[in-house]
């Protein structure tokens, strides 16, 4: 459960960039946009969520190349 919201019950989604044996994430957007992210080999772990405003943060970051690691 996620802030009383079904978790199976989400659309998760992993990018196409990972394998079925690599350390992936999962992403899924509830219904007040927030964004919750976990590790897809641990479904039932834990869970964080992201205002809107994070996630967008985070994802300009990443496309901007601000976390490559060189």
């Amino acid at each position: 459960m996620i802030d009383g919201i079904d978790s199976v019950r989400l659309a998760w989604r992993k990018s196409s960039y990972s394998t079925d044996g690599g350390e992936c994430v999962e992403t899924a957007v509830l219904p007040d946009r927030r964004v919750a992210v976990r590790h897809s080999k641990q479904p039932g772990g834990a869970t964080l969520l992201y205002t809107p405003a994070e996630w967008n943060a985070f994802l300009k970051g990443a496309k901007d190349g601000e976390f490559d690691i060189g």
